[in-house]
């Protein structure tokens, strides 16, 4: 099956285009010179908190109900945001060069990272001997395993804690919504520039600013891409694209997911857990 054949195709919705802020806690990853120069009060987020947030219906203030892909998704980013802050590695490939999926995750420091979720994580993958690899840490976080003695390291209410970062941001709010039979806690939409500044974001990484070769990419909007068309919200950063544009841009996704993930990874100033949660996910 071709790696790019679950791309989603244009939904005809319209939607409000929203951006973000991004250059998150990075100890020591390298901006984009051009988002180092943002403002430096501006709204960082993580990760998992961009994702979420381009998941996020502005006015309802949840996540599509048909979207099961975005809980693993989630996972995928608290794994990235470990390797970009230098927390956790992959074990060394030795004589025999082994394939990015077989190769175990290993903590390299446990220093805190200030984010609850990230330590909790980190935290799980220093203690647990032998190591496991990528694809199972997506697994035990998500909680999706069948091994009963796996399931103490599933990061329960991933989604609403996130929420409630974005909250405390000042990104969105929390309401309360009936939904006939039960009650939900939403998160609408207070502040549209963040939102709107992250789409812009995306949408430049593959438009205005395509440089096409990953290895110029910055770090951070190259897994931002992977992990948003894993988890199915790429499309709604996509969707106030013109034709044309639109187009252009997933051609040019296309060509991500297209990638030799494991020649990239012999690559100098590659970041091999950043490239072994990717290969997880377009495999």
């Amino acid at each position: 099956m071709s790696r790019s054949e679950g791309l989603v195709q244009r939904r005809n919705v319209a939607q409000s285009c929203v951006p973000t802020v991004a250059d998150p806690d990075n100890d020591n990853e390298v901006a984009d010179p051009e988002e180092a120069d943002l403002d430096s009060k501006e709204t960082r987020l993580t990760l998992m908190e961009e994702i979420l947030l381009l998941g996020l219906k502005d006015r309802e203030g949840y996540t599509s109900f048909w979207n099961d892909c975005i809980s693993s998704g989630l996972r995928g980013c608290i794994l990235i945001e470990l390797g970009l802050r230098n927390r956790v590695e992959l074990e060394k490939t030795g004589m025999r060069r082994r394939s990015l999926l077989n190769r175990k995750v290993l903590c390299k420091s446990d220093a805190p990272t200030g984010d609850v979720l990230l330590d909790e994580a980190l935290k799980h993958i220093k203690e647990t001997q032998p190591p496991e690899t990528v694809q199972s840490w997506i697994e035990y976080l998500s909680g999706e395993t069948w091994n009963p003695l796996k399931l103490r390291y599933q990061l329960r209410n991933v989604r609403e804690r996130l929420a409630k970062n974005l909250v405390e941001k000042g990104v969105c709010t929390t309401e309360k919504q009936n939904f006939l039979l039960f009650d939900m806690t939403t998160h609408p939409l207070v502040d549209s520039t963040v939102k709107a500044k992250l789409v812009k974001r995306v949408q430049d990484a593959v438009l205005s600013r395509w440089v096409n070769d990953p290895q110029r990419m910055d770090k951070r909007m190259l897994s931002l891409l992977y992990l948003a068309h894993a988890s199915d919200v790429l499309e709604n950063a996509f969707a106030p694209l013109s034709d044309d544009d639109y187009e252009v841009a997933m051609k040019r996704v296309r060509e991500l997911l297209d990638l030799e993930l494991e020649q990239e990874a012999m690559k100098d100033g590659c970041n091999p857990v950043m490239l072994s949660v990717i290969a997880a996910f377009i495999k």
